[in-house]
């Protein structure tokens, strides 16, 4: 339907001479999973990496960050979950994340909608500790689900060649 208003106000645009509007530098992206009887919904702006050097560099290690441009990416859960273990509710949150150079931190947050660069830390729901892993190149920043088995899935957050994989349990 979004795309649908979009296409409208672009036409009534053009037929009133007004320019298009501009393209996006981060294209937005969207991925659901039905895992059981539970569905994962992922919203999310994509940066693209554009030959950058980007954990270390242009995303800082040990300083928190949106996986994600714009708006912060949330995570949608149509039931309670387990993600690493770990007990998480029905609802929507916002995904955060704390790179480091061994180690990673995925944070879910309550707060949703909110801006990228305005993260509340007294919102935080959990902090998931992950190894990440080596990929293969993913220019635009992706969120996919390469594992999907009964009542287990793996959600994958992947950009540049970072890998950073979280196991998640449907009870």
């Amino acid at each position: 339907m979004r795309w649908l208003v979009g296409a409208a106000i672009w036409v009534a645009g053009v037929a009133l001479g007004q320019a298009p509007p501009a393209i996006r530098a981060s294209q937005h992206g969207s991925v659901t999973q039905q895992v059981a009887d539970t569905t994962i919904r992922i919203e999310y702006n994509r940066p693209v990496a554009r030959g950058r050097q980007l954990f270390g560099a242009l995303v800082p290690y040990d300083r928190v960050w949106c996986p994600g441009a714009d708006d912060c990416t949330t995570i949608e859960l149509s039931t309670d979950i387990k993600i690493e273990g770990q007990a998480l509710a029905a609802g929507t949150y916002s995904l955060w994340a704390q790179p480091g150079a061994e180690k990673w931190a995925m944070i879910v947050n309550r707060a949703h909608p909110i801006f990228h660069l305005r993260y509340p830390v007294d919102q935080d729901v959990m902090r998931l500790p992950i190894t990440p892993r080596a990929g293969s190149h993913m220019e635009t920043l992706a969120f996919y689900f390469p594992v999907v088995d009964g009542k287990h899935a793996e959600l994958v957050f992947h950009w540049g060649t970072v890998v950073v994989p979280m196991a998640i349990d449907v009870p």
